[in-house]
């Protein structure tokens, strides 16, 4: 079934998008990845396991609100695992989430203000889910940094711009990683801006 999640994923994209670009370098290792994106729209798990597929090649999975869980069911073939905030339960999902990254052949994402937002909110507020779902690790983990961003220009169909960075530094507490995103996003987006500036 998650060949095929795969299979699917490549084809629905290749169907709605022009083109998808990966933008950035990121080092390479054997390390697990925690994988920090913003969340825009309902396409956001197909663009970042794209990504995987593209370059990582892990094995994927995804944090997502259980009510949404249970509306895209078919999500957890792909590796989507649920939280329900507020609840006890969240002991539970952090805890796997840790279990997940102290292998190396998984890659997890999270979007880690919790919500969809539009692609132009350029100031990011964490959760406190995030610090508490990596200050217990046993091992390390590479924490990267994803940005999605779509534009048309003269085409009928948008193209997807997906900025990837590496999370630099040992404060992993959730205001230092919250901060750094946002510094990474404002980037993304000046660089969106000059490719804009170049149509």
């Amino acid at each position: 079934m998650y060949n095929f999640i795969k299979g699917y994923t490549i084809w629905k994209i290749g169907r709605n998008f022009k083109a998808v670009n990966i933008i950035g370098d990121v080092r390479k290792s054997n390390l697990p990845i925690l994988l920090l994106s913003n969340h825009i729209s309902w396409w956001d798990g197909f663009w970042a396991m794209y990504l995987n597929m593209k370059i990582f090649r892990r094995k994927f999975h995804f944090m997502m609100l259980e009510d949404q869980l249970k509306r895209y069911w078919f999500f957890k073939y792909t590796g989507g695992f649920s939280v329900k905030k507020k609840t006890r339960s969240i002991k539970e999902t952090l805890s796997y989430t840790q279990e997940l990254l102290s292998d190396g052949k998984n890659i997890v994402l999270i979007f880690p203000h919790g919500q969809i937002q539009s692609m132009h909110q350029q100031n990011f507020q964490f959760e406190k889910g995030i610090e508490r779902a990596v200050k217990n690790l046993t091992g390390k983990v590479q924490i990267l940094f994803m940005a999605s961003l779509v534009d048309y220009f003269s085409s009928p169909k948008p193209a997807v711009y997906i900025y990837i960075s590496d999370f630099i530094g040992s404060d992993l507490t959730v205001k230092n990683i919250q901060n750094n995103y946002n510094a990474f996003y404002s980037q993304c987006v000046e660089e969106q801006k000059q490719l804009i500036a170049e149509m």
